[in-house]
Parts: structure tokens; C-alpha cells; sequence
């Protein structure tokens, strides 16, 4: 299978293969002025400056999430008004702590909300999903390759990941916000997950063209980014799938549960052909912007301990720099799919994969994991390095001390997680909101799992979030 960071892979070689591309811009400097600044304030800085993406940057028609910004203003060619599906449903959630932070007020957001539900009301749907990008201006599919111009799940559910949280935010307020709730709900209800079966096999198909039927035949198996595509398939009100999808399409009948152990640090989902030492480290970000790890257990695996480990081996590999690259060490760290020297690439924590590119997004979205060790690389990239990396948008998508390579770049999805995340690991917002969904509940009892939002032993403390059982 060709998995979510593959993907984006082939579209970057095709539109911008030629690094000189990259370089031509690589002088471009990133306005910034230094000042001293508390971890507290830095923290919420960086949280306010990335939730700018999804607002100031957000694309006009829709209100959604524009696929990159390029403060360099180059760009590839045609690249202009198209939507992130799966951007968006993170800048949905970007929204929604915004609010909670005071940046815009509740009014503010719910008209944002209104005029993104009525985008996606009238947006191309292929039996309830939306593609891959949408074009801003006619809410027609853009296509992200020459077989994939129709239905994308795994894109979907992250989108409805976030709109779920949207609908649950508002869901108990006055009419108007009311209203909003319930048009979220009947789109949720019109995915049909079992159509993405492919006849009933007991798998997930990832894409449905109306032109190239299942000709791109990529079953979603695990374990990658796309848990999060299973547990909103189980949680579906109208088209929920059985358990054996997730036994056997995600799980493969258990031989997802293999370990693999770097530094004394264990993980155990696993598969053959997998990075060696845990995938780019957006793996332990997507599917949990809304599915809580704490405590959150299946018959495979604690996923806490599983996302924290990966974090945790991400940062040893880093510090213990085993391919001698330029500034990597204790406060500058963090491998994920990104922006490349070379194009586009999914960094990780192997000595095939691991590229000498640091993604801020990487320690960033990992705060709720790595909180002291997140702290120190935004410390020293804000105060050392911010001139090169800083911008209107937050921290740039990646950098490169050994290539001297430094872009002023954003991307929905790698500034998405950060705003979220931050959020998570400061008052649990998106997890109580995703968690208390009663079909999220239904779903994940179907597959399985344990959860102390399962059995309502959740303590949510003022200063940051904890789980405590009782």
C-alpha cells in the first residue's frame, strides 16, 4: 500500500522534482524581530501564529485550509485555490482554539464554520467522501493525480475528525450554532464506509474515482497514520462496518503486532517493510488529534506508550546524530514527512530515511509525548535560529544546517497538528470534544478497545491534561 506520505511524495516529484527550484528562493528571509519571551508566551505564540495559516491564510470562497503557503511567493505551476481536504479538518480544529484562546471571538468562528459547511454542502462528494484537494473557486474535485479525481477516505476522515469536534463545540449552544451542528451531523451520515469495502472485503479502500473505479487498489492496512480511517468506519451511524474489517484489513489478522527496538525503546506495531526504528513521526499525530492515546488500548497495543515511544526514539536518533548532520542535538530534533531539500520526503529515524532535514512540526505536534524535550527545540529555534525560521505563519516547514537550506514554506498539514497538539497538551480540548461523541464511543467498544473515556474516568486538570483512574 501506498501510504499517506508516498502519496504526497509522487505529486511533490512530479510538480517540483528539480531542487534548484527550491534553492533559487533558499535567501529569502523570514521577518523577524527577537525578543525575550517566557516558554508560556512562546508556547502560545507559536500556537497563535500557526492558527493564522487556517484564518488570515485560509482560501477565500471556501474558508478552508489552502494545500501550502509560500511566503517566497513561488510557486509550482496551477497551484493556486485548492483546499486541503485533510488540512482542513485539522484547521477546523485550529479554529475552534482560537476561539477557546480569544485570537477571534465564538461569533467570528461560527460564521468562518457557516460559510466551510456551506462550501462542503455543494463540494463533489463520491458516495459521501470528498477528494484528496477540492478547487476553492467551483468546490469541484482538483485531482491530486491522473487516478485519483474521486473519493478519499482516509483524507475524509480527517476532515470529519475535525468537523466532529466543530459539531460537538456548538452542538449545545443557541439556535444558530445548533443549526450548524446538525448540518455537520447529516454530512457525517452520508459517508458511506461500506462502499469503500469494495464489494464487502473486509478491508478500507483508500480511493473511489468515478472514472477509474478501484484501479488505484490501495486496501488501507496498518499500522501508518490512518487509524483514525477504522475507528470513524466503526463509528459511523449509518454505514458502520463490522469488527472483522478492522481484525483483518487494519490489524492483518494480528501480524500488526511486532516489535521493532531502538536505544532499549520498544515499539510494537510493526509491520515488514516498515522504518526500522518508527515511521515519520506524523504517525503519532493524525489519528490522535482527536482519538486520545491516553490509556486508549486495543489487543495490540497501549497506544500512549506506542506514541510516546516513537516520539521519545525520534529524539534519540537525533540527539545520538549517527549520520553526522550539522545541529542536531537535545534542543533541535524532529523527523517527519515534509518539505525536502530534494522535493518532498518522509523523514525518519533510519540511516536511509533521515536526510538531515529537521520538520518543526515533528517536535511541535509532539508536545503532549516529549514536553521538556518540544520546549527545548522551539527555544532554540525561536531565540537561535529564529531569523531563518520564524514567520507570519509560525516555525517554516523544515530546515537544513548541513545543506544551509532554509525556506520561508508552510503546508496544511504540518502546521495543522502543531496548533492542535499544543492545544491537547494544554487543556485536552480536542480529545474531551472527539472522545465524548457517543458514536466515537459505539465505534471503539465495536473494535475493542479500552479507553478511561469508556468507563468516564477522565480528570482534566487546570494547568495541563492528565488522565487519572480512579
Amino acid at each position: 500500500m501506498i501510504r499517506l506520505h508516498q502519496k504526497k511524495m509522487l505529486l511533490f516529484v512530479l510538480i517540483i522534482i528539480n531542487s534548484s527550484f527550491f534553492l533559487a528562493a533558499q535567501n529569502a528571509n523570514v521577518k523577524f524581530t527577537k525578543q525575550k519571551i517566557s516558554d508560556k508566551a512562546l508556547l502560545d505564540l507559536t500556537e497563535k501564529q500557526s492558527f493564522n495559516y487556517f484564518w488570515d491564510g485560509a482560501e477565500p470562497n471556501s474558508g478552508m485550509a489552502p494545500e501550502r503557503i509560500h511566503l517566497d511567493n513561488v510557486y509550482p505551476d496551477n497551484d493556486r485555490n485548492i483546499i486541503a481536504t485533510g488540512g482542513s479538518g485539522f484547521g477546523c480544529m485550529a479554529i475552534l482554539a482560537g476561539i477557546k484562546r480569544g485570537y477571534i471571538t465564538r461569533q467570528q468562528g461560527l460564521s468562518r464554520f457557516e460559510k466551510i459547511i456551506s462550501f462542503l454542502e455543494k463540494a463533489d462528494r463520491f458516495h459521501g467522501a470528498w477528494s484528496h484537494w477540492i478547487n476553492d473557486e467551483t468546490g469541484h474535485v482538483k485531482p491530486f493525480g491522473r487516478e485519483d479525481d474521486g473519493g478519499d477516505l482516509v483524507e475524509t476522515c480527517y476532515l470529519l475528525q475535525g468537523l466532529l469536534c466543530v459539531r460537538e463545540y456548538f452542538k449545545p449552544g443557541n439556535e444558530e450554532e445548533k443549526k450548524l451542528a446538525a448540518r455537520i451531523d447529516k454530512m457525517w451520515r452520508e459517508v458511506d464506509f461500506n462502499w469503500y469495502r469494495h464489494g464487502g472485503q473486509n478491508v478500507l479502500f483508500w480511493h473511489w474515482s468515478p472514472d477509474y473505479a478501484w484501479i488505484k487498489n490501495f486496501p488501507v492496512h496498518g499500522y501508518n497514520e490512518c487509524l483514525i480511517l477504522y475507528v470513524m468506519a466503526a463509528a459511523s451511524p449509518t454505514s458502520d462496518i463490522p469488527k472483522e474489517v478492522y481484525t483483518q484489513g487494519w490489524a492483518q489478522n494480528g501480524s500488526i503486532d511486532k516489535t521493532s527496538i531502538y536505544n532499549n525503546d520498544t515499539l510494537h506495531l510493526h509491520m515488514q517493510g516498515d522504518p526500522p526504528h518508527g515511521g515519520p513521526l506524523f504517525w503519532a499525530h493524525y489519528s490522535y488529534l482527536g482519538l486520545d492515546p491516553h490509556g486508549l488500548k486495543d489487543q495490540y497495543a497501549n497506544y500512549w506508550k506506542e506514541d510516546s515511544t516513537q516520539a521519545i526514539i525520534n529524539y534519540k536518533w537525533c540527539v545520538n546524530n549517527p549520520k553526522h548532520f550539522i545541529g542536531y542535538g537535545k534542543d533541535n530534533w524532529g523527523l517527519t514527512a515534509s518539505y525536502s531539500v530534494d522535493g518532498y520526503a518522509a523523514h525518519a529515524p533510519d540511516m536511509q530515511n533521515d536526510l538531515g532535514v529537521i520538520s518543526p512540526t515533528a517536535a511541535i505536534s509532539s508536545f503532549p509525548y516529549t514536553p521538556q524535550q518540544s520546549m527545548a527545540a522551539m527555544k532554540n529555534w525561536y531565540h537561535n535560529m529564529g531569523d531563518k525560521l520564524w514567520g507570519k505563519y509560525g516555525f517554516c516547514d523544515a530546515f537544513s544546517q548541513t545543506a544551509n537550506w532554509y525556506l520561508p514554506r508552510y503546508l496544511a498539514i504540518d502546521q495543522g497538528p502543531e496548533v492542535v497538539m499544543i492545544e491537547n497538551y494544554r487543556s485536552g480540548m480536542f480529545w474531551k470534544l472527539f472522545m465524548t461523541c457517543s458514536e466515537v464511543q459505539t465505534g471503539l467498544k465495536k473494535l475493542g478497545f479500552k479507553s478511561p473515556w469508556l468507563s468516564n474516568k477522565i480528570v482534566i486538570q487546570k494547568k495541563s491534561y492528565h488522565h487519572k483512574t480512579k
